[in-house]
């Protein structure tokens, strides 16, 4: 015993349309129409004709037609006609087109060195010299000065002489491990150069450039050595 299906809910939207019907397809028509067919040939005397229907003999075509109907022949190569390319008036004109634009683009260039030539005259020509007057009335030029030592005055470096170095020699000579067996020459060499960079090393004088004797190497290596008596 089969079991009822689930009732289903109803729907709601429009009413589906069917949009193909299939239907068995109608053969006894073509079908009749082969039978009087058949039924037509076999009656007739022949037997290969339907009824109503005689044979026409189709009539010769008249003499000469064929004169008339014959192909043209092909074309050939030497009666120039089918060769690709321009023909010899279109070949004419483009040379005549060519000559004329080789005219005008020498005569514009002919144009544009006229001004030319002139402007060469004029730049190869002496220039005036100066009148008196031109040359009094010329501002003189003022000296520019020196530019200041960035470091600061009195700044000493590597090639300086004189007793600034020497003092400064006396001076790293007091500080232990940093100006060992140096000289006291007052010649600002590389060895002394090396002692001053080795003192603002170890005790962390950034304000100059390494190995320069400036402002502040100066005060932190005369805060910690005596005064150099004359």
């Amino acid at each position: 015993m089969s079991t009822p299906s689930e009732p289903r809910q109803p729907h709601d939207g429009p009413a589906l349309e069917p949009i193909r019907v299939l239907r068995p397809r109608r053969t006894d028509a073509l079908a009749e129409l082969m039978r009087e067919y058949r039924e037509e040939i076999g009656s007739a005397p022949g037997g290969n004709e339907p009824r109503g229907y005689e044979s026409v003999a189709l009539p010769r075509p008249p003499a000469g037609s064929e004169d008339l109907t014959q192909e043209i022949p092909p074309l050939s190569r030497e009666s120039g006609y089918g060769r690709a390319g321009p023909g010899p008036g279109l070949r004419r004109a483009a040379v005549a087109v060519a000559v004329v634009a080789a005219a005008v683009i020498g005569f514009g260039g002919a144009a544009l060195l006229l001004p030319g030539e002139n402007t060469d005259d004029k730049a190869a020509a002496p220039a005036p010299r100066p009148t008196a007057s031109a040359s009094a009335a010329a501002p003189t030029p003022t000296p520019t000065p020196p530019a200041a030592d960035p470091d600061g005055p009195g700044t000493l470096r590597e090639g300086a002489t004189g007793p600034e170095v020497t003092e400064l020699q006396v001076r790293l000579l007091r500080i232990p491990d940093v100006y060992r067996d140096g000289s006291t020459s007052g010649r600002y060499d590389p060895t002394l150069t090396a002692a001053v960079a080795r003192f603002q090393l170890w005790y962390g004088i950034r304000g100059d450039e390494t190995g320069v004797y400036g402002n502040d190497t100066r005060l932190a290596l005369e805060s910690r050595t005596a005064p150099v008596a004359d």
